[in-house]
């Protein structure tokens, strides 16, 4: 019994596959990914390391998230909507799995997805260590800094799989995810700089939020207290995204 719900989740798993690299928007979306990125990072003169003087990725991981926040929606988007609108989630509910093993399959497929686009990033650091004519990058804050970017997109993914599970239509889910992975990522820090929040909560509403807890494992320290909020944030969305699916 525990094979047969391991497989069907497993396909459900490689159904995400299918259908995000069975398109041309899929291989276009990764691609433009790691081309902005690689465009930022050896290119563009305001955050190019070419023109630091010194071997370091740092304007990698500060510009990373902002380009997950279009990719990992863009992943996302089609993963609930789309089996709402073709009528294809009544067939999904007759798998035998729960709805909460239903909704960890479709999000290890698209997580699998975002990881498996970060991944080739790593590439950047071994040219950047080649160019380097010093010691090269800090391993520990950059392997600290891939931790750091890993979790993002996995928060991001568990928001955008919450977010295609609200509505059939793809292009909504996918406004939808950007937005709230926008607001998250950066509305607790914003409002934390109100002139008349400082002094008083404005610590605690920084703590709140996604890229503090980013930033501080892209130090190079990798904090329990980090990965404790990361994972409370993905296990959070899930279990409202299991909660939408059970009452669908």
């Amino acid at each position: 019994m525990r094979k047969l719900i391991f497989g069907a989740m497993w396909s459900i798993c490689k159904k995400e596959f299918r259908q995000f690299f069975g398109s041309l928007t899929g291989l276009v979306a990764i691609v433009v990914f790691l081309l902005l990125n690689g465009l930022f990072l050896f290119v563009f003169p305001d955050s190019s390391i070419l023109d630091y003087g010194y071997a370091s990725l740092e304007k990698f991981f500060e510009l990373a998230p902002w380009i997950l926040l279009f990719l990992v929606p863009a992943v996302t988007m089609r993963s609930w909507a789309d089996e709402f609108r073709a009528g294809t989630f009544e067939i999904l509910k007759t798998k035998p799995l729960s709805p909460a093993k239903l909704v960890a399959g479709k999000y290890l497929g698209a997580y699998l997805i975002v990881a498996i686009a970060i991944l080739p990033t790593i590439l950047y650091a071994v040219s950047v260590q080649a160019l380097a004519q010093d010691k090269g990058i800090d391993v520990g804050g950059t392997t600290g800094s891939y931790i750091g970017l890993f979790l993002l997109a996995a928060v991001f993914t568990a928001i955008g799989t919450w977010c295609s599970s609200l509505s059939s239509n793809s292009v909504v889910a996918f406004l939808l995810s950007a937005f709230m992975c926008f607001l998250l990522y950066t509305g607790f820090s914003a409002v934390s700089k109100l002139p008349v929040l400082q002094g008083n909560a404005d610590y605690l509403l920084e703590l709140m939020g996604i890229d503090f807890h980013y930033k501080s494992i892209s130090r190079g320290v990798v904090d329990s207290r980090d990965i404790v909020y990361f994972g409370s944030i993905i296990a959070f969305f899930l279990l409202i995204t299991n909660r939408k699916i059970a009452l669908s």
